[in-house]
């Protein structure tokens, strides 16, 4: 894939070429620097800046985690354009819901083609988060999925579910189990992927974004 600067993105993951920062003594954190861009500003992106924010100090400089939006038809293009702009984000990734987006399995694709992760959930990101409390019930409909949700939450916590909640993160760890909610959303994808044709719209409950969540939590444990 080549950006709209002509340069390849498999280059700037490889670490092959060198722009002006780097030229200038940029120093590119070595556990890496995820960029996130998620098409909401609320749930996903309080989301992931929660669990940017709960990364150790003394690693901040080590792991970086970027949040940004974008529209959905606009998610892959915007994400190569970030990291056309700045070598340094050489961890792509796009995070999104089913919901009614109808060009789902496209966006997916594309990414996939370009060299940028697609953490997706279908039918929406409340179902990745059902995971933090022991399940994955089969909900087809995004807004069922989000009522649902909003009673499991309130039920372990206590507390009202507000799509808006900044610490939404924190109250998942404190609540809910991290370890376990990955557990299940790896074995509800690997069921999904064995009974249906494999097309991310046809698969739910799931989500793959327990892979980006798994990834970055392990380099903070190693070095914990």
């Amino acid at each position: 894939m080549v950006s709209k600067r002509g340069e390849k993105l498999s280059d700037y993951r490889a670490g092959k070429r060198k722009d002006r920062n780097q030229r200038v003594g940029t120093r590119i954190p070595e556990l890496g620097y995820y960029l996130i861009v998620t098409d909401t500003e609320e749930t996903e992106k309080n989301y992931f800046e929660g669990l940017r924010d709960s990364i150790p100090k003394e690693l901040k400089n080590r792991l970086i985690i970027k949040v940004e939006k974008a529209k959905t038809v606009d998610l892959v293009e915007k994400a190569l354009e970030f990291v056309s702009k700045d070598s340094q984000m050489r961890m792509p990734w796009i995070v999104f819901d089913r919901d009614e987006v109808k060009d789902f399995d496209k966006i997916i694709q594309d990414a996939e083609k370009s060299g940028v992760m697609a953490g997706w959930s279908n039918p929406c990101f409340e179902i990745w988060m059902y995971a933090y409390f022991g399940e994955m019930p089969v909900i087809g409909k995004s807004v069922k999925c989000c009522e649902k949700f909003a009673d499991k939450f309130e039920k372990c916590t206590k507390k009202k579910y507000l799509k808006n909640d900044r610490r939404i993160y924190h109250k998942l760890l404190e609540y809910g189990d991290e370890k376990t909610a990955i557990q299940i959303a790896k074995k509800n994808y690997n069921i999904c992927v064995k009974n249906t044709n494999k097309k991310p719209s046809s698969m739910y409950p799931a989500s793959t974004v327990h892979i980006l969540v798994e990834e970055i939590k392990n380099k903070v444990e190693i070095l914990e």
